[in-house]
């Protein structure tokens, strides 16, 4: 089992949701970036992602794509990020992280490298935002092969013809988007999320985690009831944007999963 499927294996095993947090690689500096990285586990998180810093970040809002523009202008680079995971991993071997981003940045690379190199780092999954299940030889598949769970998304648009397509490679848990639309556009309304969620777990064993418009405790316990696990991204790195200390950043995520945890 990886690192992700031994979490959730627990997370059952106590009836409990998983909390996941988002932040971007490197922002606002890559000091400040990994400090917080250090210190979401002791905030109670379960499963950590880390944004990949990209140029042209199409599915992101704006909130996300300034943190990633952050990063990029205090000099993150892919490699750079797959060595914070590293660092991260000399003091914790137990808090499963994902990297989610875009395909460009793992092709400029090369697969094989980023493959051998994310596994070696520490990396758990991946979460590729623009590789639909048609190209599931180009990453999906040999992610799975190099022992990394490979993380779908979801959409309120996917219907009952196209799910089985998304879910058939998909392994960790599945990324349900409570939102069509970018990041940060609007709020997750619990009562949509539960039947979604239901229509999903129909076709699948695996967990179903809700993100996308979720910005307060009060809204991850609601999510966390109707899902198992809820993912803030947005909320975090604007905090971040606004320059609060990493005590205060912590602070607020350690709000968001004990609400979460709470449902």
């Amino acid at each position: 089992m990886t690192r992700i499927e031994r979490t959730f294996a627990r997370l059952r095993d106590e009836e409990r949701s998983a909390f996941i947090p988002f932040v971007m690689a490197g922002d606002p500096d890559p000091e400040t970036a990994f400090a917080i990285l250090e210190g979401l586990p002791a905030a109670g998180v379960d499963v950590i992602e880390i944004g990949m810093p990209f140029t042209d970040p199409m599915a992101d809002g704006p909130a996300i794509q300034k943190a990633g523009a952050r990063a990029l202008a205090a000099g993150q680079t892919l490699r750079k990020t797959l060595d914070m995971v590293r660092r991260f991993r000399e003091r914790n071997d137990t808090t499963p992280i994902v990297l989610m981003g875009y395909y460009n940045p793992i092709y400029s690379m090369g697969v094989a490298t980023f493959l051998r190199e994310a596994a070696a780092s520490g990396i758990d999954g991946l979460i590729v935002v623009d590789l639909p299940p048609e190209e599931d030889e180009e990453l999906c598949l040999p992610a799975r092969e190099a022992g990394l769970n490979f993380i779908r998304l979801a959409t309120p648009t996917t219907d009952d013809r196209r799910l089985p397509a998304v879910l058939r490679n998909t392994s960790g848990f599945v990324y349900y988007v409570s939102i069509t639309g970018i990041t940060g556009a609007a709020a997750a309304d619990a009562a949509q999320v539960a039947p979604e969620v239901a229509r999903i777990k129909r076709q699948t064993d695996l967990p179903i985690c809700v993100g996308f418009g979720i910005r307060s405790p009060e809204a991850a316990r609601a999510i966390a009831r109707a899902a198992d696990g809820a993912v803030v991204g947005s909320a975090i790195v604007e905090r971040i944007g606004r320059g609060e200390s990493v005590a205060e950043i912590l602070a607020y995520v350690k709000d968001l999963a004990d609400a979460a945890h709470s449902a």
